[in-house]
């Protein structure tokens, strides 16, 4: 089973891909690269939210759900990804400032701690991949994939819950369980981090079009969004405790 448990990654994402080019290849530089790209877009519609929050906030769940189909474009057409994956930042980067804005109005320091803490786990999970302490095994991936697809269901069935009424309390208080189900979407999301390192080094390995670079780094995005968006609420908690 050779795929990622980030939905963007998937299992037969290389198929029908290949460069007669060898020049114009997928490339782990140039992933770092668009990466490093989306990254900026991102701090600067997050920073432009983050300024203006009063703006920002009636649109927030616009912002989100905008995101969420670019998102889901960018899966189904690739080849669209160099255009998709910097609209998807920009969004993305609205949303987060939005809801940043918010969280730091109620946990002053909170943001910070956050941003620190994401790339504190990215770059700490690089070291250990590349030292090849971590083994990206069949069955590694596919518990990863299965956790995550456990939460995603979760998550679809409380909001559903939500309108009749019903209220998953563990999944937003801040209580001994509610920690520690965050704790565990944290390393399940840590982990999907471990997964897009190995995508993007096999897709550079194997000669596909040099657009999915742009692919790839729109991949670890997404990871980076949910890893930040779940730390912050893990953080929440442990304060309103």
């Amino acid at each position: 089973m050779m795929r990622s448990g980030n939905p963007a990654l998937g299992n037969n994402i290389f198929s029908g891909l290949s460069s007669s080019d060898s020049s114009n290849v997928m490339t782990i530089q140039g992933t770092v690269n668009k990466t490093f790209i989306l990254l900026i877009l991102a701090f600067f519609s997050a920073s432009w939210a983050w300024a203006n929050p009063s703006r920002v906030v009636p649109f927030i769940w616009l912002a989100a759900i905008a995101g969420f189909i670019i998102a889901m474009v960018t899966v189904f057409k690739k080849e669209w990804s160099p255009v998709t994956s910097p609209v998807y930042a920009l969004l993305e980067g609205v949303f987060l400032g939005a809801i940043s804005a918010l969280f730091e109005k109620s946990y002053p320091g909170i943001v910070m701690q956050a941003v620190g803490l994401t790339f504190g786990v990215l770059f700490c999970l690089l070291a250990i991949y590349k030292s090849g302490i971590i083994k990206v095994t069949d069955n590694f991936k596919l518990g990863v994939v299965a956790a995550t697809g456990g939460i995603a269901l979760l998550y679809l069935v409380s909001i559903i819950a939500g309108f009749f009424g019903v209220s998953f309390s563990f999944i937003h208080e801040g209580g001994v369980l509610g920690i520690g189900f965050s704790l565990f979407v944290v390393v399940i999301a840590s982990l999907n981090l471990v997964l897009d390192f190995d995508f993007i080094e096999k897709g550079s390995q194997r000669h596909i079009p040099k657009y999915m670079e742009w692919y790839g780094a729109f991949g670890l995005m997404v990871t980076l969004v949910w890893l930040y968006l779940e730390i912050l609420r893990l953080l929440a908690k442990l304060q309103r405790r």
